[in-house]
């Protein structure tokens, strides 16, 4: 029983018992954050910039057509690349071959569902010649702070429960709480049996599973 619901350490001669209590729950994200890029490459800086910007009006038009708010949309700056020629034997020169620039768009949304899928089918701009990429969306829990208080109440319930029971089948009397340390929280998808000394935050699973851990110190009568 202690090696499958947790650990605990008794001491008779210093009257007191050490356990690990866990609560766990699932939660669902309420916020999505997409990112998407877009580039463009020319031998002459001017036009490759103007490429862009044409761009980056076809996909903000694409954008709002999809009913996404204006607002919920940000432009990062451009980041500009210079490649130069490199000779047949791989060395590179000085002289310039072309230029590259390249621009994100981010959405942050808590309308998950239409943002996953515009996730999804918005590389139909490459049709409209637009280089673009999409990154897989970014599931966010944005009350995760309150839940982790709750959690952590939860925990030490279950680790005064477990201490009950060690402490009762050894023929003691369970006192009070003497010491209490928050272990590592864990976010991770649901039925995932991953785990990481420093903890988890799972950001690519709508649905997950939080799990908090206490280690308690208790008196024993």
């Amino acid at each position: 029983l202690i090696i499958v619901n947790g650990l605990s350490e008794f001491k008779e001669g210093n009257n007191r018992i050490i356990v690990t209590g866990s609560a766990k729950q699932k939660i669902t994200s309420d916020l999505i954050v997409w990112t998407g890029s877009f580039s463009s490459m020319s031998p002459s800086l001017k036009d490759a910039y103007t490429e862009l910007e044409v761009d980056k009006a076809k996909v903000l038009e694409y954008l709002t057509k999809e009913g996404v708010p204006t607002d919920k949309i940000v432009f990062s700056s451009i980041n500009t690349y210079t490649n130069y020629i490199i000779l047949p034997s791989g060395q590179y020169t000085s002289d310039i071959d072309y230029y590259e620039l390249n621009q994100t768009v981010t959405i942050s949304s808590e309308e998950i569902d239409k943002i996953t899928e515009i996730s999804r089918q918005v590389t139909e701009l490459i049709n409209e010649g637009i280089e673009f990429q999409s990154n897989a969306p970014q599931y966010m829990y944005t009350k995760i702070a309150d839940l982790k208080v709750t959690m952590l109440a939860e925990a030490t319930k279950d680790a005064r429960k477990r201490a009950e029971m060690i402490s009762q089948n050894a023929g003691n009397e369970l006192g009070e709480l003497k010491y209490a340390d928050m272990g590592i929280i864990q976010i991770t998808p649901l039925y995932s049996n991953e785990i990481s000394d420093y903890g988890m935050n799972d950001t690519y699973s709508l649905e997950k599973e939080i799990t908090a851990i206490v280690h308690c110190e208790f008196k024993i009568k």
